[in-house]
């Protein structure tokens, strides 16, 4: 039976991959790629609203970076529902019926696509290239090679890295996505990032950069994040290019991964022939992707920043900067296990523990490498009685609800597999159909 399964997997990924070959030659999209180990989800939706002010869009929808998600953002716009049968939040051997008649509707959708030219396609793809294993990015790049190429970050300790042998080997695979571009193609490359900026002569294309550093092309000044009434409101800052600067403000999210963002969207712009004033117009049609420094409303009247989704070094550190940097009575940190750094676990989150130290009032661990954020954090002087740690989501959040007040700003991030998004289930304020996040 797994003989038989894994052939047909086989063979529904040869024919997406032929199909999505096959709906580019047909359609000619440009093909804005982006990678990187933090930042690539807001990173495409930042760029999707800036090219959508001009041009016919599709940016893939949620984690679609592998060689099933890829094609499936080529060949068509599906709901969030399809998409939740074909992710990790269904479990395999699940809803089979109900996955087999969606990949027959793929099929024959992107069938009757390429036979009968469809005026409505997009004119521009944002795709996410994942790097999960070594050889990943190249197999995509077999389906669709980018016009323009964006890598965000790679960092000290990337995810993914214990399969790489170090970052120097993450940092290689995710060139690749520099590496291919002809000399009419883009790179887009962090500044900041020094292992990104490494790349650099990898590529035969044109070289842009995005940061907040003194020499990038497009720079980032003046950020803050705006308090309005008391409360976190968004962020404001000045995006500067060649002598030119706007200002730019997005409502409801938050940290300075969202400058970089828009930033490398902005970038992205002014390769596509956009002005500032126009990128920075656009970018008020961003938002942030759900589980992302997401900012809700809590019980007791509380505020949950829901970073629940994924975690590494990199961004857990920019969360724990921002949880800093944002007002609140208490500052209440819930952090998980960052998975998938091999050898690099324990160094790096002790270090995490160091900063969360300084940038929380109380701490909740869950998970068994989360014990080394504990005890770092307790050794940098955080009180033993403000330090909890639980091995699941489950047991860590009955406690947390009790110890909660008003006016405490509770952060939860941590890898996926931890589960935190239990925890933001329990502690977010259960608000009408008709309201929206703060």
């Amino acid at each position: 039976m797994t003989f038989i399964k894994q052939f047909f997997v086989r063979l529904l990924g040869w024919h997406m991959r032929l199909l999505a070959r096959l709906t580019i030659w047909r359609y000619r999209p440009g093909i804005v790629g982006v990678t990187g180990s933090v930042g690539k989800t807001s990173t495409k939706l930042a760029i999707a609203a800036v090219l959508g002010a001009v041009r016919r869009v599709r940016a893939s929808s949620g984690n679609m970076n592998n060689d099933l998600g890829l094609p499936l953002a080529i060949l068509g716009d599906w709901s969030p529902e399809e998409l939740r049968l074909v992710s990790r939040d269904t479990p395999a051997g699940k809803k089979r019926l109900r996955k087999f008649f969606f990949w027959c509707k793929v099929i024959t959708v992107a069938k009757w696509r390429i036979i009968v030219k469809s005026k409505e396609y997009p004119e521009i793809l944002v795709l996410e290239y994942g790097a999960d294993r070594p050889g990943d990015i190249k197999r995509l790049l077999r389906i669709a090679r980018p016009n323009v190429s964006v890598i965000t970050a790679v960092g000290e300790y990337p995810v993914h890295v214990e399969f790489y042998g170090g970052p120097e080997g993450v940092a290689r695979e995710k060139g690749r996505l520099i590496e291919c571009l002809t000399a009419a193609g883009s790179a887009v490359l962090n500044y900041d990032d020094e292992t990104v900026m490494d790349l650099e002569p990898r590529t035969r294309g044109r070289v842009f950069t995005y940061g907040f550093e003194n020499g990038a092309g497009v720079r980032i000044a003046r950020f803050e994040n705006r308090i309005e009434a008391d409360r976190p409101a968004g962020v404001s800052f000045k995006l500067e290019c060649a002598g030119n600067s706007v200002p730019v403000r997005l409502a409801n999210v938050f940290g300075k991964a969202q400058a970089y963002a828009s930033a490398a969207a902005a970038s992205v712009g002014l390769i596509f022939g956009m002005n500032l004033a126009k990128i920075a117009e656009a970018l008020g049609n961003y938002r942030s992707a759900d589980s992302r420094m997401q900012l809700l409303p809590g019980i007791k009247d509380t505020l949950v920043m829901d970073d629940s989704y994924n975690a590494s070094p990199l961004s857990m550190h920019a969360a724990l900067d921002t949880l800093r940097d944002l007002p609140a009575k208490r500052r209440v940190a819930v952090l998980g296990d960052m998975l998938e750094i091999g050898k690099y676990a324990p160094e790096a989150h002790e270090r995490v523990g160091r900063l969360a130290a300084g940038s929380a009032d109380v701490l909740f661990t869950v998970g068994p490498r989360a014990k080394f954020i504990a005890e770092a954090a307790e050794e940098q002087g955080m009180k033993r009685s403000n330090v909890h740690s639980f091995d699941t989501a489950d047991e860590a959040v009955e406690l947390l609800q009790t110890l909660l007040k008003k006016g405490d700003l509770v952060l939860v991030k941590g890898s996926h597999a931890m589960e935190l998004y239990k925890i933001v289930e329990e502690i977010k304020a259960v608000m009408p159909s008709s309201s929206s996040p703060v």
